[in-house]
């Protein structure tokens, strides 16, 4: 090859590289290495040359440089299984074992199908006598050696996130092969990321019935479903998991999590503590049975979890935030310290990396170390930013479309209907804005049972859609013009009879999902005599308390300033349009009035809900319930402002924000604040 005549456009990169790869598969690794430097003089940050010229370098037994290469790989592409690998052989070639395994854990994480990887893992395990894993790898070993070739590269480009070419390439094959089980999951997983969660679950059905005692595939499927939120079907799968593999401890873990899921915390433990007497390094399953402990406000026990979790795994970044999300945990300077360590690091995932941003935003704050607190918000909500497709004006658009949809001559239209329960009560709004408080002051009248964040409405409406796919409007909300009567009592009516499993036995019950904002003109038509109350809180105290937390789920509005920032104004201008066409329907709650006048607001509440005034009410961080949401241990203290201008310490970077919101809803020294 002639240097001189290489150049950067696409196609000479293309056509040098594929002589580079050759020259790698035919172990000429000198030659590889000045082909590949040549290309990353003008592409320093190429993935695909990065890595090769690391393996090259590896072979060529140049350690030093071949890890410089592989740590500039990491830092462009911090979640690429390949790269891990690859970390794992360097670190094995030169003697590290222990490193090096680590590595080979997390590429088989990260990228399942790497045959190398599980190999090794073998090895180790079969060598130090730790049977469990050593039998996991050589299944792993043997089903991935069962799989045609172009299955495993279909594997290895999906988890590399290159999705368009993995769906050409796996329908292509089914085309051939329609009942092959393993592809018919590849496929499922890649509709699952695009968002075609009804695609996935027919195609993982379809596999298990062709494959009913092929344990990962069932386990695939059970987490589809739950995604779905089916979650009697999601538990029913993970029971016949069990009964199959009774010495699985990965199937009896998620068991755990489907039972936390259906309410029962207590019963969770117990399981989640038999696992871990059989396996007591087990980070992940300590680290549930913290959550557990947190909902039932055992907060020094779940302190105790997490701390387990982590000397266990240092790098377990969700231990670390989930400290945090205690909101009344203070880390020591040794673990800030560890922290800090661990988020400078290029071979972690981004996944903990966002945990421990999120993690040390909180520790830093603390301790009053505020421009370092702000700058780990900032890189912990870039990362989700990234991984994110929410858009302002696509959730602008889905927003008005309620508006111009479920107008006053809608209603008209529609007239009476719907199922006339009066059991439920939705708390809604946006999140952190006090819908917790509230909750858990009706939890603590006889009258009315507090349950969860209910996801029933939002599958209603997902229903509604049609044939959608994620981020389109789909047919939602026009389709409320056609419900029926029936459809629409038949709508009240599942919703009871499907969240009947998360009430006691009073007469009413909440459902304190705050997205329900978006869907109340779908709960007037299918309930019209439910009761809705509107938690709202200051924009600027709401918004960056927002920004400041890292969600399980959803909520991708909030990885950013300007995104909270219009969110809160879209939902403000949707909440005034139901109070136009619905009149009367919803009642408004002011965090910052509950915790001027907590008596006289509950007494407001409870007036609007006609039930009698309990004295418990105002008590209520006495009451002993579940509560699984951020402000699980706040709403166990009595009513104070530690919340209110939390904000203010951070007010210089917070512009994008201000801008970003209705001046008219701000107060104008607030606005100076910021300004200044």
């Amino acid at each position: 090859m002639n240097n001189n005549k290489f150049n950067t456009n696409d196609d000479t990169l293309s056509v040098d590289l594929n002589e580079a790869t050759l020259a790698v598969k035919e172990n000429r690794f000198d030659q590889a290495l000045k082909l590949l430097e040549i290309i990353l003089k003008d592409n320093p940050e190429h993935i695909d040359t990065l890595y090769l010229a690391s393996v090259s370098s590896r072979y060529l037994k140049q350690f030093d440089k071949s890890m410089e290469y592989i740590q500039t790989l990491l830092a462009n592409a911090p979640d690429m299984g390949r790269a891990y690998q690859e970390l794992a052989h360097i670190n094995r070639d030169m003697g590290n074992e222990k490193k090096a395994v680590t590595h080979y854990r997390q590429a088989c994480e990260l990228n399942p199908a790497l045959l190398s990887s599980w190999n090794s893992l073998y090895k180790y395990f079969n060598e130090n006598n730790n049977k469990p894993a050593a039998d996991h790898a050589l299944e792993q070993i043997n089903k991935l050696k069962s799989l045609p070739g172009v299955l495993l590269y279909i594997e290895q480009i999906l988890n590399e996130g290159r999705l368009g070419l993995a769906e050409n390439k796996c329908r292509e094959f089914l085309k051939k092969n329609p009942t092959h089980t393993y592809a018919m999951s590849l496929l499922s997983e890649i509709a699952n990321r695009m968002g075609y969660f009804d695609d996935a679950e027919f195609l993982l059905e379809k596999a298990v019935s062709f494959k009913p005692n092929d344990g990962e595939l069932r386990m695939k499927y059970a987490s589809i479903l739950r995604k779905k939120q089916k979650f009697a079907k999601t538990m029913e799968q993970v029971n016949i998991l069990c009964e199959k593999f009774p010495d699985n401890l990965n199937y009896q873990a998620h068991k755990a999590s489907e039972i936390m899921q259906n309410g029962d915390h207590e019963e969770a433990i117990i399981l989640l503590e038999d696992i871990i007497k059989k396996n007591p390094y087990n980070f992940s399953t300590l680290t549930s049975k913290g959550h557990a402990e947190k909902t039932l406000g055992r907060s020094d026990e779940a302190i105790q979890s997490y701390q387990s979790a982590y000397k266990i795994k240092p790098d377990h970044g969700e231990a670390y935030f989930s400290l945090a999300n205690l909101k009344t945990y203070s880390f020591t300077e040794s673990e800030l310290d560890s922290m800090r360590d661990q988020v400078k690091r290029v071979d972690l995932s981004l996944r903990d990396k966002a945990y421990f941003h999120f993690a040390l935003a909180q520790g830093c704050e603390v301790i009053e170390f505020f421009d370092e607190a702000f700058h780990h918000l900032e890189k912990g909500n870039n990362i989700k930013n990234k991984q994110s497709l929410y858009s302002i004006e696509r959730m602008n658009k889905e927003l008005q479309a309620q508006e111009d949809i479920c107008n006053e001559e809608f209603f008209q239209n529609l007239g009476d209907g719907g199922f006339r329960t009066k059991d439920p009560i939705f708390i809604l709004g946006l999140p952190r804005a006090g819908s917790t408080l509230i909750e858990q002051i009706l939890a603590s009248h006889s009258m009315i049972d507090g349950t969860l964040e209910l996801p029933n409405i939002l599958s209603i409406a997902q229903n509604l859609r049609g044939d959608d796919i994620y981020g389109k409007l789909g047919n939602y909300p026009k389709s409320l013009e056609s419900l029926t009567q029936k459809q629409r009592e038949d709508f009240g009516k599942d919703f009871i009879n499907d969240t009947r499993m998360h009430r006691n036995d009073a007469p009413m019950f909440t459902d304190k999902m705050p997205n329900n904002f978006r869907h109340i003109g779908l709960i007037h038509l299918i309930m019209p005599n439910a009761k809705i109350i509107d938690a709202r809180r200051y924009p600027l105290d709401c918004c960056f308390s927002m920004f400041k937390q890292l969600f399980a789920q959803g909520q991708e509005f909030t990885y950013g300033l300007e995104e909270a920032g219009n969110y809160y104004k879209s939902y403000v201008k949707l909440m005034n349009h139901w109070d136009k066409v619905l009149p009367n329907k919803i009642l408004r709650v002011n965090n910052e009035d509950v915790i001027d006048d907590l008596e006289g607001q509950v007494k407001r509440i409870l007036s609007f809900l006609e039930v009698p005034f309990e004295e418990n009410c105002i008590s209520f961080y006495e009451t002993d319930r579940s509560v699984r949401t951020a402000s699980s241990e706040q709403v166990r203290q009595p009513i104070n402002k530690k919340g209110m201008g939390r904000w203010k310490p951070y007010a210089k970077h917070l512009k994008p924000l201000l801008e970003s919101l209705d001046k008219d809803l701000l107060l104008s020294e607030d606005i100076s604040l910021i300004n200044s």
